[in-house]
């Protein structure tokens, strides 16, 4: 199956480049927020850190509509195989802010 993801490469690229652009306000949010909650005090983390995680979980669930929105047009074989190279290029590019993929 890994040669078969891989002919989704290229457009799963193109499709998280625009993701980056369309979401750039949230992703730089989450930097935002990642930063303030690490830099806080005892008192202030624990409601920074809720708003990070926020940010967090809404790209992670942006990111799964797309991957999900894209598969939901091919067979279930190609469909599988665009799912994990959609994973393997988002995780590789957004990190932690793809984890909501696993679910």
């Amino acid at each position: 199956m890994l040669g078969r993801g891989r002919r989704f490469r290229d457009l799963v690229r193109r499709q998280l480049d625009l993701f980056a652009a369309d979401e750039s306000e949230l992703l730089a949010e989450a930097a935002q927020t990642d930063e303030a909650w690490t830099n806080a005090t005892a008192d202030e983390s624990e409601e920074l850190y809720g708003d990070y995680q926020l940010a967090v979980d809404a790209i992670g669930e942006r990111l799964y509509e797309l991957r999900e929105a894209y598969a939901a047009t091919l067979e279930p074989g190609a469909a599988a195989a665009y799912r994990a190279e959609f994973d393997r290029e988002a995780r590789k590019r957004f990190g932690r802010y793809a984890t909501f993929l696993d679910a």
